[in-house]
């Protein structure tokens, strides 16, 4: 059973005893307090009264909040509540309570964890801490799990990101990155209304896979019978509106890749993609850095900021280098490597890298970026005139057939955006997408495109010159929140299946109690991965309490 641990059925039993004496421990009519930050605000001038006692009894507040703290000190005790603002700080005592409440209630029955509701006047404690003098308690929420040490917190990554709702409890500044998340959010879709772009939405479920290389999730359709695949990118969507006579479109887009799962990358993720009628790449690198300057001017960022050990300057312009040039001057590797197949093949072969014989110059010159040239873009960097064969949605250069109108923006050795001018020549745009099936035949690749004969015909009708671009939101919060793993700003990241815990109980034979500690709450444990036994997920807990036992 879920809730089979002691510590909780001591809680599940408060909760029953509250019952019992005529409290819900759930009650619904409560109404939000005033915010913890905003009371310490509005009190502030006690702190300069001159008197012994700094106090105002004429003010009232009500204060809603989680505890996180208790001092109980016979008959008087201490707690910190925390809302979505902050943390203030509450006084109560056995005289200013109703008779028996503060003994048979708040120091029996009241923990930390639970929510509660404190009506009172603020003053000033020895210490010099605003604090409210509470006058009447109430509980909003009885918590039957109790939270994590307090000394210790919730250090274990991987319940972190499973119990993200405990993270956040636990974690302030978890719950600071995520509303930063949402505000991004937010003034990337004021910033593409405000330059007049239509917020669009498209299908998540496709007939084939398109709009970028990548191997897709699958589904099946009961009602059709057909096979669906989740969206990849919303790319030939937005340009079939363009076709439509819409000129400047954008979606702000949940994308699916079933691929590989590290720092920066995650099954599902979300990105911008806009798409705007006669403009062409450069006129999208243009209006990237006008966001990244609306973002940082906006929020109240400095243009220098830490990223790990580095520090990135966002000063715009951003530099520009040639897809070509970068793998021959950041790279290293030599131009007459570069541009041969075989030399660079045999390169790479010297450098511990394998690559398909098959696949065409620019896929081994996509290796040779990868290997030498990604991770040494700090500051952001515009690696522009991609191979055009590594590029099948791209438009040609009129200058150099060899090359697409494209870019990628990296920073900090990753990519944030991709964008180029579109490809509207629906014969040439055919013969792309037909030679990606060849590659595909030929290497095996899943992650080529597949053949999308309603989008070549949607150009057939004529789509104007067109520059799209995708610009991903989970890695540019990452950048701008000094993020170094994606799921630390996703608030439910993809993880493996959690071993159920009935599965547990035949793999052991002995309580279930960590082997070190002997503590015993089955949240905080998991199984040893060689042998029997059971210990504890956060370590440094596990530590203090055999120290002390």
């Amino acid at each position: 059973m879920i809730f089979n641990n002691q510590y909780i059925q001591e809680r599940i039993k408060k909760s029953e005893k509250l019952r019992e004496i005529g409290i819900n421990p759930y009650p619904n009519k409560i109404q939000k307090g005033t915010p913890a930050t905003q009371f310490l605000a509005e009190n502030q001038d006690l702190l300069s009264i001159e008197d012994e006692i700094k106090i105002d009894q004429s003010r009232e507040y009500t204060l809603t909040g989680r505890i996180k703290l208790m001092r109980v000190m016979g008959k008087a005790s201490f707690a910190n509540i925390e809302d979505a603002s902050g943390v203030a700080q509450l006084y109560f005592s056995r005289d200013d309570l109703v008779e028996g409440f503060y003994n048979d209630i708040v120091k029996k029955l009241f923990e930390v964890g639970d929510i509660i509701q404190a009506k009172g006047y603020p003053f000033v404690t020895q210490t010099g801490e605003i604090t409210l003098h509470c006058i009447e308690l109430t509980l909003v929420t009885k918590a039957i799990s109790p939270l994590p040490e307090k000394f210790h917190g919730l250090q274990d990554q991987e319940l972190r990101y499973r119990q993200r709702y405990l993270d956040m409890i636990m974690n302030s500044e978890v719950k600071k990155t995520f509303v930063m998340r949402s505000r991004i959010v937010s003034l990337v879709r004021r910033f593409f209304e405000d330059h007049h772009f239509l917020e669009v939405e498209t299908p998540m479920m496709h007939p084939i896979p398109g709009g970028a290389n990548a191997r897709p999730f699958i589904t099946h359709h009961n009602a059709l019978d057909v096979e669906r695949y989740l969206r990849i990118a919303p790319e030939l969507y937005l340009k079939r509106l363009i076709v439509g006579g819409m000129e400047a479109v954008f979606e702000i887009n949940r994308n699916f890749r079933n691929e590989g799962m590290d720092h920066t990358h995650n099954p599902e993720f979300t990105m911008i993609e806009f798409y705007w009628a006669y403009r062409r790449y450069d006129d999208l690198m243009r209006i990237t850095e006008a966001l990244f300057d609306y973002l940082f001017d906006t929020i109240g960022l400095e243009r220098k900021l830490p990223y790990g050990e580095l520090e990135i300057d966002f000063t715009t312009p951003f530099a520009k280098v040639p897809y070509l040039q970068s793998i021959t001057t950041i790279g290293g590797v030599a131009e007459e490597i570069a541009t041969d197949k075989i030399k660079a093949i045999s390169y790479l072969k010297a450098n511990g890298v394998e690559v398909d014989a098959n696949l065409s110059l620019g896929y081994i010159q996509a290796e040779l970026f990868d290997t030498f040239v990604e991770s040494k873009l700090t500051n952001p960097t515009y690696i522009t005139d991609f191979p055009i064969d590594i590029s099948p949605l791209a438009r040609r250069s009129d200058e150099n057939p060899n090359i697409a109108e494209r870019f990628e923006l990296f920073i900090a050795g990753k990519e944030i955006a991709n964008g180029f001018s579109e490809l509207n020549d629906p014969i040439d745009q055919y013969e792309r997408f037909k030679a990606q099936v060849d590659t595909k035949d030929a290497t095996g690749d899943d992650e080529a495109m597949h053949m999308d004969i309603d989008y070549v015909k949607a150009l057939s009708y004529g789509m104007t010159p067109t520059a799209g671009e995708g610009i991903g939101i989970d890695r540019l919060v990452m950048m701008l929140t000094n993020q170094h793993s994606i799921r630390d700003v996703l608030l439910f990241p993809a993880m493996k299946p959690e071993l159920p815990k009935e599965e547990l109980l035949p793999i052991i034979d002995a309580e279930m109690i960590c082997k070190k500690c002997g503590h015993d709450m089955i949240e905080d444990l998991k199984p040893a991965k060689k042998g029997k036994g059971m210990f504890c997920i956060d370590v440094n807990a596990c530590k203090e309490r055999a120290t002390n036992k």
